[in-house]
């Protein structure tokens, strides 16, 4: 959807980039996430969400020093997938700004302007050492509507309040991108994963505030970090601003794919 054009629409067709991320290997992350992008373009989605950290991994002890600023070459790599396909863009980076590092979501525009900037606020303890905590909340509007921008824990139900306050202040979509872990023997038939933990958060943002939400989980081994040997399973979560549960994408540590999604919105 170009910029010019009604500025709200009944819903927006939203990508799940559910992608594997490798710890470490930048170069190859960036290559697969650009080809979901042109995925989710075929496929006539209007905005393409991809996960959290999906330059170098989340937790990856070497995020400072592979951190890069924002913008910057990494960002400027995601920038150049947008405006080539026309499509918005949310992507979770490893972002140097002077002598910290910040676990940050942006939100491209399909020129591939940075429209917003997150820096990611209930970052889990594991992590402090490696990601200085954000200390703001903002919302952009877009051709389909006001929407906010989070990463993962944020929208967790001890801090459901972020993605509330997103809605206060008009949002109607928010676009999370995630790391959701668990460990190597868990059981997805016996506790299917986040029904005690996502379904539960998205439907108060959905009941309180109207808004709907789409996080984003990459796949893959965590290789490296205080979570070394966990694995990232996807299963990433749209819920539509009435608490409907929209789409659901595959659970396992091998199950990248780009999902496209019709998101209603309420006005």
């Amino acid at each position: 959807m170009n910029e010019g054009q009604d500025p709200v629409s009944r819903s927006v067709r939203v990508g799940m980039c559910q992608l594997l991320v490798k710890a470490g290997a930048g170069d190859d992350n960036l290559t697969r996430a650009r080809a979901l992008v042109a995925r989710a373009r075929e496929e006539r989605c209007d905005v393409a969400l991809l996960p959290e950290c999906l330059d170098v991994g989340w937790t990856h002890p070497e995020a400072p020093r592979r951190a890069q600023p924002v913008p910057g070459p990494v960002s400027d790599v995601l920038a150049e997938a947008a405006r080539a396909h026309g499509i918005w863009v949310v992507a979770g980076l490893t972002e140097r700004a002077g002598d910290r590092t910040f676990n940050t979501s942006i939100l491209l525009d399909d020129r591939g302007r940075i429209r917003l900037r997150h820096h990611k606020i209930n970052e889990l303890d594991i992590a402090w050492d490696l990601y200085t905590r954000g200390t703001k909340l903002e919302v952009a509007d877009t051709p389909f509507g006001r929407v906010g921008i989070t990463i993962c824990a944020d929208n967790s139900p001890a801090s459901v309040e972020l993605g509330l306050a997103l809605g206060t202040m008009g949002a109607r979509l928010i676009l999370s991108p995630c790391a959701w872990a668990v460990d190597s023997d868990h059981d997805n038939e016996k506790e299917p994963y986040g029904r005690d933990v996502w379904d539960p958060a998205y439907t108060i943002l959905a009941e309180k505030r109207g808004i709907a939400t789409v996080g984003v989980s990459n796949v893959g081994r965590l290789d490296a970090g205080p979570w070394e040997g966990r694995l990232c399973i996807g299963s990433s979560l749209a819920m539509g601003g009435d608490g409907t549960v929209l789409a659901r994408a595959p659970y396992g540590v091998a199950a990248e794919t780009m999902l496209a999604v019709d998101v209603p919105l309420t006005e």
